[in-house]
């Protein structure tokens, strides 16, 4: 067996903030973890769709983004980023 190679193992101290809302096309139960990696962006995972993204308001601002990492319609994703344009 050979020998594992990282690219980096390191430990980072974070803030998870888990939130659950209901739109009105779908609910969102999401984990929001802040880090010092990442340049400023959060890691967003939806739970219940078990999907995540590293997202900052520049991938808020891309068109069809958030529809594409957390496979959403158009309509639940503009739920979605009317929530991550406050948080983010």
């Amino acid at each position: 067996m050979s020998e594992r190679f990282f690219l980096y193992d390191e430990k980072d101290t974070t803030t998870t903030r888990f939130v659950s809302f209901a739109g009105e096309h779908a609910r969102y139960d999401l984990a929001l973890m802040q880090t010092d990696r990442y340049y400023g962006k959060r890691i967003v995972i939806n739970l219940q769709g078990n999907t995540y993204a590293i997202i900052g308001r520049d991938d808020l601002d891309e068109p069809g983004y958030i529809e594409y990492a957390f496979k959403l319609s158009e309509e639940e994703a503009a739920e979605l980023k009317d929530f991550l344009y406050e948080v983010i």
